[in-house]
């Protein structure tokens, strides 16, 4: 063979083997798809948490509703939020106008703003956005709970057939650790503010996976990974940020603790819960929600899957550090 052939072969061979090489090689998945059901505006987590989602590619938000009354409040925030962003195209839905009323730590951020303001769809009945957003998606769609969940067991109420089209990831109970790591375990907010909702939600048979408070519990930021939150130019950071600043002025955690750490970050848990997994350990157990509001373990119970302990907690704090200071 001389050496022109030699070359020539050699030359197709590496050609032909990038080719199979590319073809073979994953191409990058889909976002999912999610709708966030949320009590924005009573804990700042909840801002916390919208922040984190927005700054991953892995989820695509169709759709936000305000949870557990207050719908004006509520959805003003969402809509501000969003709109400064850059996100001003998500479709927001309005909560069902039930206990509790008025506004909360965070009304100083929205007193301002006009609800007509803004630029994407607001829909008066938030559980009927619920079921046609989950119902007209080509594929499952993840709803992301952290809130008590009057709206999602209306949804569910409204249209049974709803959850064989969607999978439920959320912010719910006490396993076997209570609120600051106590051993006794807790009649949890989200569960015991609506005990019938939540029943309703755990009783739906679609694929569950929670964050109870012996995982997001402990979830929060401070010294370095803080400060990267609070100094980054990024805008999602900033509008936290701000906010934070404002609720912890208005009695949330005292005017002083928004510039050295965060408070108690329980929903951004459950968004980290609908990209990932690998930095707790899932359970899978039988849960039962109780009539005085807790969670408690029975074998007979319907089967949810739980992060129970973490495996990496300060892996977590760096993705979460991370994401919410970095770009998207």
């Amino acid at each position: 063979m001389n050496i022109r052939r030699a070359v020539s072969l050699l030359l197709a061979l590496t050609t032909l083997s990038t080719f199979h090489a590319a073809a073979a090689a994953p191409t990058a998945a889909k976002p999912t798809p999610v709708i966030l059901a949320t009590d924005i505006g009573d804990d700042i987590d909840d801002t916390w948490a919208l922040g984190l989602l927005l700054k991953s590619p892995e989820l695509d938000l169709k759709l936000a509703v305000g949870e557990y009354g207050k719908p004006l409040y509520r959805a003003k925030l969402l809509a501000k939020f969003l709109q400064t962003t850059g996100h001003g195209n998500v479709p927001i839905g309005m909560g069902m106008d039930t206990e509790p009323k008025g506004d909360g730590g965070q009304a100083a951020w929205v007193k301002d703003y006009d609800l007509k303001a803004y630029p994407g769809k607001v829909f008066a009945d938030g559980v009927q956005a619920i079921i046609d957003t989950v119902k007209g998606s080509p594929e499952p769609v993840t709803i992301i709970a952290i809130g008590p969940m009057p709206n999602l067991a209306a949804a569910l109420g409204r249209d049974p057939g709803l959850a064989r089209h969607a999978r439920f990831v959320g912010m719910y109970g006490s396993v076997r650790v209570g609120y600051g790591g106590s051993k006794d375990i807790s009649a949890e907010w989200n569960v015991k503010a609506d005990v019938k909702a939540c029943q309703a939600g755990f009783a739906a048979p679609w694929e569950m996976l929670i964050t109870p408070l012996d995982t997001c519990g402990i979830a929060s930021l401070e010294g370095a990974r803080y400060a990267q939150v609070r100094d980054s130019k990024d805008v999602v950071a900033a509008a936290v940020i701000e906010n934070y600043r404002l609720w912890s002025r208005a009695g949330g955690q005292g005017k002083e603790a928004a510039e050295s750490h965060s408070s108690t970050l329980f929903d951004t848990v459950a968004v980290y819960l609908a990209i990932r997994q690998d930095h707790c350990r899932v359970e899978r157990l039988g849960l039962r929600v109780t009539d005085d509001g807790f969670t408690r373990i029975d074998p007979a119970a319907r089967k949810v899957d739980a992060a129970t302990a973490w495996v990496d907690l300060e892996g977590f704090k760096d993705f979460l550090a991370r994401r919410l200071a970095g770009p998207r």
